[in-house]
C-alpha cells in the first residue's frame, strides 16, 4: 500500500426508498478529490473539508489535515465525537480527560485510528522527520447532533483563543487571576492560523504568563490559583497494520474496528474499516443492514456496483431518486454506500484496490454477503428459492450455493474491466438518450414556437380585420350622422323661417291692435279729464261746508276740554294720598321689574352664552346664505345682460335691415317704422299723462283734508 496516498471517508446515506418519501434526490455517491474546500492553507501545512448529509436526518463534516514536519495544531474545542485516521507521518495528540483531571497525550503513526468525544480539548504537533513526511490526519465529524438554539451555523470545533478572546478584559482579569498587561497581551492579539511552526525551542521560551493561561484553560490550575503538577497519561490507538485481518486470501483482506476493539469508540456511532483487494478481485456481494459505508480510495482504482433496494425499473417512483449504478474510483475519490443498498467492489487485472473508510452504527450492523461460503442464501430453503428466482428446479440453484468455495473476497478477472466497458455503453446510451430527448424537446419548441407564430399571426390578422371592420362601421355612422346633421339643420331653418314670418305677422297685427288700443285710451283719457275738470268745481263749495263743521267741532272739543279740567282740580285735593299710594306701589312695581329684567338679563346672558357657543355655525350659515343670494344676484344681473344683449342685437339688425334697404325701403315698411315711432311716442305720452293723472288725485285729497 502507498503510504504516501491521503484518504478519508465522507459519511453519507443514500436510502431511496425512504429519499423518495422525504423528496431527496439521489446524489451522486461520489465524492472527488477535488471537490474539497481548504479552510486553512501556510507553510506549516493545510486543511480541507467536504460536507455530507443523508435522507435520516445525518450529516457529517471531512477534515484532511496535514501538517509539516514539526508544526502544531492549535488548541480546540470539539461540539461533536471526532473519529480520526493517521495516515502518513507521526506526531503527539494531547487532549483533556475531564473525568480524570489530567492531560492525556498520545503518539500516533501510520495506520493508527482513535476517537475524541464531544467537549473534548486537544491539539496535535508534528515530530520532526529526516525525511520530511508530513503527519496527515483525516477527521470525520457527526455534525447531526450539533443544534444552536438560535438556529445559527455550529462548526464541528472552536478554536481556544477565539473564546478566550470574546469577553471583556476585566472578565478575563477577574477571572484567571493575571495582571492587565498581560490579559490584553492575549484579547488584542492577532488571531494565529490554526497551523503554526513548533519546535522545541519555541516551547522554552514561552512566555510564563502565556503558559499560566494555557494551564488554566486546560484545566490544570486549582481553585485556589497555585499550579500543580501535570498529570499525563498514555492511551493506545488500534492500527489497520499491527492487527490482524479479519478475513484474508489470496484475493485480499479485510479488517474492520469496533469498540471491542478500540475503547475509546464505546458509545461513539462510527467504526473504521480497511479493504485491500488484490488485482482481478472482488469484495462479494452484499448489503449492510443498519450501517451506511463512506469509503476512500486510497490505492489503485476498481469498480464499485451498487443496487437499488426499491423498484430500479423506474415503474414506480421517479427512477431520478433510486437507481442501480456502476462507477469507477481511483486514488483520492470518496464513494457512498447507504444501508440495504448490495454493493460489490472490484479491482483491475492490472492493479489493485485499497480502501479505507467509517460505517455509522457499526456497533448493531452485521454485513450479509450474498455469495460465498457466508451466503444468507445458504440459509433458506432451495425450493423457496428456486421459487423466488422462478428457477426451473432446485439443482440449479444449489449450483448457485455450492460452486463458491470463498467467502467475503473473491475473484473476478477482468470483472472490472467488463462493468467499466457496460458503464461506458451505459453512459454514452444515456447521453445519446438525452441528446434524443433534447433533440425531441428542440423540435417539440420549434413546432410550439411555429405553432405560436401562426396562432400570433392569425390573431393579428383577426385583430387587423376587425380593425378595418370597425372603421369602416364607424365611416358609415359619420356619414349617417353628417347626412341626418344637414337634414336637421335644413328643417330648422325652415322651421325658423316659417316662425318669423308667423312672427312678423302677429307683430304687425299687434301693432293694429296696440294702434286702436291707444286711440281708445286717448278717448278715455279726454273723457276721464273732462269729468275731474267738472268735479273740481262743486269741490269748492265742499271744501268750505268741511270747514265750517271742523271750526264748530274744534270748539265743541275746547269747551269738553275745560269742563274735564275743572273736574280734574277738584278731584286733586283728594288724589294726593291715592297718588302717593300710587308712587309707593309704582316703586315697588318698578323694583319687582327691575329685579324681572335682571333675572331676564341673566337668563338671556346665559343663552347668549349657549349661544355664542354656535357663532362659527350661524357665521357659516350666514356665509352660505350670502353668497347663496351673490349667486342669485349674479344669475339675474348675467340674465338681465343677456336680454340687454338681446335687444341691442334685436336693434341692430333692425338698423342694419334699416341701411341696408336704403331709400329703396318699400311704402309698407315706412309705415311699418312711422308706427313704430308714434307708438313709442303715444306710449311716452301715456306715461306722462298717467303720472299728471296721479298727482292730481292726490292734490284732491288733500283738499278733502
Amino acid at each position: 500500500m502507498d503510504s504516501k496516498v491521503v484518504v478519508f471517508v465522507v459519511g453519507m446515506i443514500l436510502l431511496c426508498s425512504l429519499s423518495s418519501v422525504n423528496g431527496e434526490e439521489w446524489p451522486s455517491p461520489v465524492v472527488t478529490r477535488e471537490s474539497r474546500r481548504t479552510l486553512v492553507l501556510t507553510e506549516s501545512g493545510r486543511i480541507t473539508a467536504v460536507d455530507v448529509h443523508d435522507a435520516y436526518g445525518g450529516s457529517y463534516h471531512l477534515q484532511f489535515i496535514t501538517l509539516e514536519p514539526v508544526s502544531l495544531f492549535l488548541p480546540v474545542l470539539l461540539h461533536t465525537d471526532m473519529v480520526f485516521y493517521v495516515h502518513t507521518g507521526r506526531g503527539t495528540v494531547t487532549y483533556v480527560n475531564e473525568d480524570k483531571d489530567e492531560t492525556d497525550e498520545m503518539d500516533v503513526g501510520h495506520g493508527d485510528v482513535y476517537r475524541l468525544e464531544q467537549g473534548t480539548v486537544f491539539f496535535v504537533r508534528s515530530h520532526p522527520d529526516p525525511t520530511r513526511e508530513k503527519l496527515r490526519i483525516h477527521a470525520i465529524f457527526d455534525t447531526a447532533g450539533i443544534d444552536h438554539p438560535l438556529g445559527c451555523a455550529v462548526r464541528a470545533y472552536s478554536n481556544i483563543s477565539d473564546l478566550v478572546q470574546g469577553f471583556d478584559e476585566r472578565v478575563l482579569q477577574m477571572g484567571f487571576g493575571a495582571s492587565l498587561e498581560s490579559i490584553r497581551g492575549i484579547k488584542w492579539a492577532p488571531s494565529p492560523p490554526s497551523i503554526v511552526p513548533f519546535g522545541q525551542k519555541d516551547a522554552r521560551v514561552q512566555s510564563k504568563w502565556k503558559e499560566g493561561v494555557f494551564e488554566a484553560l486546560m484545566g490544570v490550575r486549582g481553585p485556589t490559583g497555585i499550579i500543580n503538577k501535570k498529570k499525563t497519561t498514555k492511551s493506545k490507538t488500534f492500527n489497520f497494520f499491527r492487527a490482524k485481518p479479519d478475513v484474508e486470501n489470496c484475493n485480499g483482506w479485510s479488517t474492520a474496528v469496533t469498540h471491542k476493539d478500540l475503547k475509546a469508540l464505546k458509545g461513539s456511532n462510527l467504526a473504521a474499516f480497511m479493504v485491500n483487494l488484490a488485482t482481478g478481485s472482488m469484495m462479494g456481494p452484499h448489503w449492510n443492514p443498519r450501517a451506511t459505508e463512506i469509503a476512500t480510495v486510497i490505492q489503485g482504482q476498481g469498480m464499485v456496483q451498487v443496487i437499488c433496494p426499491s423498484d430500479p425499473s423506474g415503474k414506480v417512483g421517479d427512477v431520478s431518486k433510486c437507481q442501480n449504478k456502476k462507477f469507477k474510483v481511483q486514488e483520492g475519490d470518496v464513494f457512498v454506500v447507504p444501508r440495504f443498498h448490495p454493493m460489490a467492489q472490484v479491482s483491475y487485472n492490472n492493479d489493485t484496490l485499497v480502501f479505507v473508510g467509517f460505517s455509522s452504527m457499526a456497533g448493531k450492523n452485521h454485513p450479509q454477503f450474498l455469495a460465498g461460503k457466508r451466503s444468507v442464501l445458504r440459509t433458506i430453503d432451495r425450493d423457496v428459492l428456486a421459487a423466488s428466482f422462478n428457477a426451473p428446479n432446485a439443482s440449479a440453484i444449489g449450483d448457485l450455493l455450492v460452486s463458491q468455495g470463498e467467502s467475503v473476497m473473491l475473484a473476478c478477472t477482468s470483472c472490472a474491466e467488463e462493468m467499466e466497458r457496460k458503464m461506458t455503453e451505459e453512459i454514452e446510451r444515456q447521453k445519446q438518450e438525452e441528446e434524443r430527448k433534447k433533440e425531441e424537446e428542440e423540435a417539440k419548441k420549434r413546432e410550439e414556437e411555429t405553432r405560436r407564430r401562426e396562432e400570433e399571426e392569425a390573431k393579428k390578422r383577426e385583430e387587423e380585420e376587425e380593425a378595418a371592420k370597425r372603421r369602416e362601421e364607424k365611416e358609415a355612422r359619420r356619414r349617417e350622422e353628417e347626412e341626418e346633421a344637414a337634414k336637421r339643420r335644413e328643417e330648422e331653418e325652415a322651421k325658423k323661417r316659417e316662425e318669423e314670418e308667423a312672427k312678423r305677422r302677429e307683430e304687425e297685427e299687434g301693432r293694429k291692435r296696440e294702434g286702436e288700443e291707444e286711440a281708445r285710451k286717448r278717448e278715455e283719457e279726454e273723457t276721464k279729464r273732462r269729468e275731474e275738470e267738472e268735479g273740481r268745481e262743486t269741490e269748492g263749495e265742499e271744501e268750505a261746508r268741511r270747514e265750517a263743521e271742523e271750526a264748530r267741532r274744534r270748539e265743541e272739543e275746547e269747551e269738553g276740554r275745560r269742563s274735564e279740567r275743572r273736574e280734574e282740580e277738584e278731584g286733586r285735593k283728594t288724589e294726593g294720598e291715592e297718588e302717593a299710594r300710587r308712587e309707593a306701589e309704582e316703586a315697588r312695581r318698578r323694583e319687582e321689574e327691575e329685579e324681572g329684567r335682571r333675572e331676564e338679563e341673566e337668563a338671556r346672558r346665559r343663552e347668549e352664552e349657549e349661544e355664542g357657543r354656535r357663532p362659527e355655525e350661524e357665521e357659516a350659515r350666514r356665509r352660505e346664505e350670502e353668497e347663496a343670494e351673490r349667486r342669485e344676484q349674479e344669475e339675474a344681473a348675467r340674465r338681465r345682460e343677456e336680454e340687454e344683449a338681446a335687444r341691442e342685437e334685436e336693434t341692430r339688425r333692425e338698423q342694419e335691415e334699416a341701411a341696408g334697404g336704403g331709400g329703396g325701403r318699400s311704402e309698407k315698411d315706412r309705415g311699418r317704422g312711422r308706427n313704430k315711432e308714434r307708438r313709442r311716442s303715444e306710449e311716452t305720452g301715456g306715461t306722462r299723462a298717467g303720472s299728471r293723472e296721479k298727482l292730481r288725485g292726490i292734490h284732491c285729497v288733500d283738499g278733502e283734508r
